[in-house]
């Protein structure tokens, strides 16, 4: 490979999105069809880039020297980026329908989602400062306007709005802190930075300053506390796939970010006692927060914070020292995937339910067992898998998973709390999953009212749910296929 040279095979998957993303607006432009059709074929952009992703790993390009360069999939990037494809192929067929319910642009909003799920590829592997912002920004700008798209709602607007002025707030104090780095340091590149930080007669508070105020971003990101204000409103205004990759694709980015950054920062015995107390805050805080939503979107909001925290706890114990990286890496990302397959599941089942309760609280679940069985016992056990309780063994296994790493360094303390979180989750996960088999609440009067029908389930709806059920399903019997994505 000589200096300076470009890799595309390396840079494929990222390649096919963004050009994928604009050969989606020209379909829409000349086609006559309807908006189903540019929804197919953002569906097989998204296909074409999985088919490309095994040709990038272990691949790096824009290199300066050999040792030194500003894209590059190593271990676990490759893992981040199979997660957000396969997040992004569910989110793209949640939305054939509700493209065309809701009368969105279907150019534009498929140009968005693909080019905002192309920076989230790309941000795993990047090696500089201001390469990851720079992709962190494009993850972030596209989701302003699809939030936004419900002309005519203002909750839409005002949902846009708020993620609007936290992402740009934060950004701007994210630049300021690589100003910070690059001045202390003379280089934005890591590995230049990590050696600068690893010398301890270099080290500068200028320096520390300037990490802290990158990684606050990359909290943002996932919604972590203090950063997590935006989210309930922001998931609620916006169209339920909207939410739901706001809820994975970007969350994951924002781990990514973070997997870059925290592992270099020295004094381990502070960031990791911070780290885990963020983590702490942020389950009980949103766990607490659940309890008390009767709107489904919402509810989904808050645990999908309470799930950012669990993901938060290796993250505590990679800053620590002598703790092994991969097998922090592997409970984190086996974690995400898990996750990502039960969170949107949970999404498609309740897109399907707001196409007849627009903005559907949990009384709408009432009896949709009865009505329509596959859906009702799906979001049974996405719910259940959310909870870490059989059948849904998934998120059990993921839970153990994580709460392994404090265990094993020690931090019994923050496992507790863990726990104790985990038993609050229960009684907002559980008594949602119970209405689901249960008659729904007739008024007065109505006593001979016949039920609800089975309104037929628009295709995009049922094979996005029916995927998402797949994999719950399969990383319950066989979840070593996600704690195996991360190599040694």
């Amino acid at each position: 490979m000589s200096i300076q040279s470009v890799d595309y095979a390396v840079l494929a998957p990222v390649l096919v999105m963004a050009l994928g993303a604009l050969v989606v607006l020209v379909v829409d432009l000349f086609g006559r069809r309807g908006p189903a059709l540019p929804g197919w074929v953002a569906l097989g952009v998204v296909v074409a880039a999985l088919a490309a992703l095994p040709q990038s790993l272990d691949g790096q390009t824009l290199c300066w020297t050999p040792a030194q360069c500003a894209y590059a999939v190593a271990s676990p990037a490759g893992a981040f980026q199979l997660i957000v494809l396969a997040a992004t192929l569910v989110v793209v067929l949640l939305s054939v329908s509700t493209v065309s319910e809701l009368r969105l642009p279907a150019g534009e909003y498929y140009f968005l989602l693909l080019g905002s799920a192309a920076a989230a590829v790309a941000l795993p592997a990047t090696r500089d400062l201001i390469s990851l912002l720079v992709v962190l920004e494009v993850v972030s700008l596209p989701t302003f306007a699809l939030v936004g798209l419900k002309r005519g709602d203002p909750r839409s607007g005002e949902a846009a709005l708020k993620i609007f002025l936290y992402s740009v707030v934060s950004m701007a104090v994210a630049l300021y802190g690589v100003a910070l780095v690059y001045g202390s340091t003379g280089s934005v590149v890591f590995e230049a930075v990590f050696a600068v930080a690893a010398n301890a007669d270099a080290r500068t508070p200028v320096l520390a300053a300037g990490l802290v105020m990158v990684i606050a971003v990359m909290l943002f990101k996932i919604a972590a506390f203090p950063f997590n204000a935006w989210a309930p409103d922001t998931y609620q205004g916006a169209p339920i796939p909207v939410a739901a990759y706001l809820s994975v694709v970007s969350k994951i980015a924002g781990f990514a970010g973070l997997t870059l950054l925290v592992r270099w920062i020295w004094w381990p015995e502070v960031w990791s006692v911070a780290l885990a107390v963020c983590a702490a805050v942020t389950v009980l805080g949103a766990n607490v927060a659940a309890l008390r939503q009767s709107s489904a979107v919402r509810l989904l909001a808050w645990s999908s914070v309470a799930q950012a925290g669990y993901v938060l706890v290796p993250l505590a114990a990679l800053v620590a020292d002598g703790v092994p990286r991969v097998a922090v890496l592997t409970a984190m990302i086996a974690y995400l995937a898990i996750y990502a397959a039960m969170n949107l599941g949970a999404f498609a089942v309740v897109a399907v339910v707001a196409r007849q309760h627009p903005d559907p609280s949990l009384s709408d679940f009432d009896g949709l067992a009865r009505r329509q069985p596959w859906l009702g016992m799906a979001l049974a056990l996405f719910l259940l898998a959310l909870a870490g309780l059989p059948p849904g063994l998934s998120g059990l296994f993921a839970k153990v998973g994580v709460l392994a790493v404090p265990v094993g360094t020690g931090a019994w303390w923050l496992a507790g709390v863990m726990g104790v979180a985990t038993v609050i989750g229960l009684a907002y996960y559980l008594p949602w999953a119970a209405r689901l088999f249960r008659a729904p609440v007739r008024a007065a009067g109505d006593e001979h009212a016949t039920e609800p029908g089975r309104p037929r389930t628009p295709v995009g709806l049922a094979a996005g749910t029916a995927l998402a059920l797949l994999a719950t399903v399969v990383l319950s019997v066989a979840p070593a296929l996600a704690f195996g994505l991360v190599g040694s």
